[in-house]
């Protein structure tokens, strides 16, 4: 859009006051603090640091090619667990898939194996890299009568690694419900006596199983952990601490630019009831992705996520039903001279969302601009069903569980932001993973439910505002005739369902497919940190001030 375009519709503006409502929701608890935030005094300059651990990663990799075939295959697990863990494994990707091939052909070396410990993590790790691998490999741990084997209690470590495994587990795989349930118990039993770090790993698992915690969260815990173990190799313990530190630079750039975006954007688009959130915003795209190499999609997914916020809370708490029904006229047009059709609050946040989506075009490849339109369309229906929820409480029309779930999946705004987040991660889209993620394939959708069923059992704790429509968890209610605490296991039991088909999905796709499928399960997992015991950590963005603290400001020395 033109400069004076743009202007035009500031001054046309400039004097309305319909747009200084008050806001519904909690100030920012972070102001301008990353614009004008100057960490301190580092011991190691970045370029030293950059250039130290481009060595290490040389060092590691041929420790990696030396040991090859040579290493055990227990050692070979315990390797690539241990790259994954501290947060170092994107550096190694071809080393550790030809070490997943080998750990994947080790049945026999594995079948005979009586080490807990070991059996779980390669159950776990062949899993997660969209490897089958079937349940019987716990059949040996079970007594004569069928139950896992008391003589397990003694292993806190085999226990610890058979309850993450077990979160690995499909639909309707009973085996693996009885581990968890027994691993659990006797954890809980033993974490009061265990060391450090077992301690702390226990605990964190029990709060947030490790194949469902936020990654980069869980890396961070784990430097300061690693380096506790007796048998840890310091020359990968160096590398991941260097290379936390220099990723968060880049995090903490980002996050300065992104804020001073935002900072211009809310002071042009004036609308002070919608939540101001970017921090929290980029937090969530770091849960997505957080390499470095990801920087463009990082931006480019927040942008959008903020746009959809805006749009979210003009439906959800201010705008008339007639405004809404403009708005999503304007926005099905997708054309700047329809700008005047709108309410005079709305027309600048109009523009800044034509150009915004322009903008992000501009920056991708060539061969990349194919993903744009998809994207716009999916914003179009975003709307549209921002505006089927504004009817329902502008009638005062309580649907049912069912129809409330086929519109409210899709406007918790996550099929559209996993798209969003394809179109800037170029490396690990192709156009073939791009049209599988357009056709809403059910792991996106199982993802969604998740936070879907997530934020609506927290709106329920915290307590509604009059402006919200009923929520799925109310429908369910009524539907069903049940108590709100009812609901609530029951909401618990889908989300635990819902999670078992993403982790299913992952070992029905293709292999070209599954980097942008881990996007969906990397996204699901940082619902379970946004929604964690029933906050929302957007919404209530004090709820989420201290792990943020902790990621971008917190101390990993470097020595």
């Amino acid at each position: 859009m033109a400069a004076n375009k743009v202007a035009d519709v500031l001054q046309e503006t400039s004097g309305d006051a319909t747009v200084a409502a008050p806001s519904p929701f909690e100030p920012s608890v972070w102001g301008d603090f990353f614009v004008t935030y100057t960490p301190p005094p580092s011991q190691r300059s970045e370029e030293w640091m950059r250039g130290r651990a481009d060595k290490l990663k040389e060092e590691v990799r041929q420790m990696l090619e030396a040991a090859g075939k040579a290493m055990s295959m227990a050692d070979a697990v315990n390797l690539v667990d241990t790259l994954e863990h501290l947060g170092i494994d994107n550096h190694f990707r071809a080393e550790i898939d030809t070490a997943l091939r080998r750990i994947r052909g080790g049945e026999l070396e594995f079948g005979s194996s009586s080490d807990l410990h070991i059996v779980s993590l390669r159950f776990c790790l062949l899993r997660q890299h969209g490897f089958c691998a079937s349940t019987d490999v716990f059949d040996k741990f079970r007594d004569d009568t069928g139950n896992f084997s008391m003589d397990l209690t003694n292993d806190p470590r085999g226990l610890l690694s058979l309850y993450n495994a077990a979160h690995m587990a499909f639909p309707g795989e009973i085996a693996l419900d009885d581990a968890i349930v027994f691993a659990r118990r006797h954890l809980e039993a033993a974490k009061g006596g265990l060391r450090s770090p077992m301690m702390e790993q226990v605990s964190r698992a029990l709060d947030i199983p490790r194949p469902r915690f936020m990654k980069r969260l869980e890396t961070m815990h784990y430097i300061m952990e690693y380096e506790q173990e007796e048998a840890h190799d310091a020359t990968m313990l160096e590398l991941a601490r260097l290379d936390f530190n220099l990723v968060r630079f880049l995090h903490r750039k980002e996050l300065r630019t992104v804020s001073l975006w935002w900072r211009d954007l809310y002071g042009d688009v004036k609308l002070t009831y919608v939540r101001d959130r970017v921090v929290e915003t980029h937090f969530f795209t770091n849960g997505v992705f957080y390499e470095e190499e990801n920087s463009r999609a990082r931006i480019i997914l927040t942008k959008v996520f903020q746009f959809l916020s805006l749009v979210d809370d003009t439906y959800d708490s201010h705008a008339t039903l007639e405004e809404c029904q403009i708005l999503n006229e304007a926005i099905q047009r997708w054309d700047e001279n329809k700008v005047s059709i709108l309410p005079e609050y709305l027309r600048i946040l109009y523009i800044k969302l034509l150009d915004s989506f322009n903008e992000v075009e501009n920056i991708l490849e060539p061969h990349e601009t194919y993903r744009m339109a998809s994207i716009r369309e999916m914003f179009k229906l975003q709307s549209r069903n921002y505006l089927k929820e504004a009817r329902w409480f502008n009638q005062n029309y309580t649907p049912s569980f069912k129809e409330h779930v086929d519109i409210s999946i899709m406007s918790t705004g996550l099929p559209m932001l996993y798209i969003a987040a394809l179109t800037g991660a170029s490396q690990v889209v192709t156009k073939e993973a791009f049209d599988w993620a357009l056709d809403m394939p059910d792991m996106v959708l199982a993802c969604a439910e998740v936070g879907r069923f997530l934020n609506d059992v927290a709106s329920y704790k915290l307590g509604k505002s009059k402006q919200d429509a009923a929520s799925s968890l109310e429908c369910y209610m009524k539907d069903h005739g049940m108590t709100a605490e009812d609901a609530m296991v029951a909401f618990a039991t889908m989300v635990e369902h819902a999670w078992r088909r993403v982790n299913q999905a992952c070992m029905e796709l293709d292999r070209e497919i599954l980097p942008a499928a881990q996007i969906v399960v990397n996204m699901t997992r940082t619902l379970g940190t946004m929604y964690h015991r029933g906050r929302d950590g957007y919404t209530f963005g004090r709820s989420l001030k201290e792990t943020i603290t902790s990621l971008f400001l917190g101390d990993i020395p470097v020595y």
